[in-house]
């Protein structure tokens, strides 16, 4: 196999690679070649693991895969979700004072965005979602809460994602929905899978 660059083996079996902004990208393209030798693609922060299955290599072209150009290859451009949302977060005010905005001009904008799932992770079914302006990339909390309820609508670290579980979190609380994220008997358990796009609409 070409040599990758930026990649490691975190497990016998797992090539962690660094993907960057391509993640997506290199996540549907190797989705779409279907590799035999690949049990499963989980895609993080400006990464992408490959886990093979017992006793495989990675595949001969994967470099070749991972260098071709273009830009975000869409396998799942036809999982689209429309997400109703109530915007009580408790630090709906401070979001806008922090954005520099009024508090109708933050719900207005989070309504017009098409955002898009990057990864899973934190909890079960919790997505990270891309699209925000910059006025609404904002650092964590310098305080998290111990506490913070199911469906509860946030923004932190220039993502927005929902709770789909009650647990600690430092995101900013802007709203929440009634709409549940995960489900261990559902096939597939998550509502939402990397490359989905997501509205907010008004509940």
């Amino acid at each position: 196999m070409k040599h990758l660059l930026k990649s490691r083996w975190v497990t016998d079996r797992g090539l962690l690679l660094q993907t960057g902004e391509a993640t997506l990208a290199a996540y549907n393209r190797l989705l779409a070649a279907d590799c035999a030798e690949v049990e499963a693609l989980v895609p993080g922060d400006g990464n992408l693991l490959v886990v093979l299955r017992p006793g495989f290599e990675p595949p001969q072209n994967l470099a070749e895969w991972l260098e071709q150009p273009g830009g975000a290859a869409q396998a799942n451009v036809d999982r689209a979700h429309e997400l109703p949302v109530v915007f009580d977060g408790e630090d709906l005010d401070e979001v806008a004072k922090l954005a520099g905005w009024v508090r109708g001009r933050v719900v207005e904008t989070l309504l017009g965005l098409d955002l898009r799932v990057q990864f899973l992770g934190f909890q079960p079914g919790f997505a990270y979602l891309r699209g925000l302006p910059k006025a609404l990339c904002l650092p964590r909390r310098s305080h998290p809460r111990k506490r913070v309820p199911a469906g509860s609508l946030a923004l932190g670290g220039g993502y927005c994602g929902v709770y789909p579980a009650q647990g600690p979190g430092g995101w900013h609380l802007i709203g929440h929905t009634e709409c549940r994220l995960f489900d261990p008997n559902a096939r597939p358990p998550t509502l939402f899978a990397p490359g989905d796009t997501v509205r907010l609409v008004a509940a």
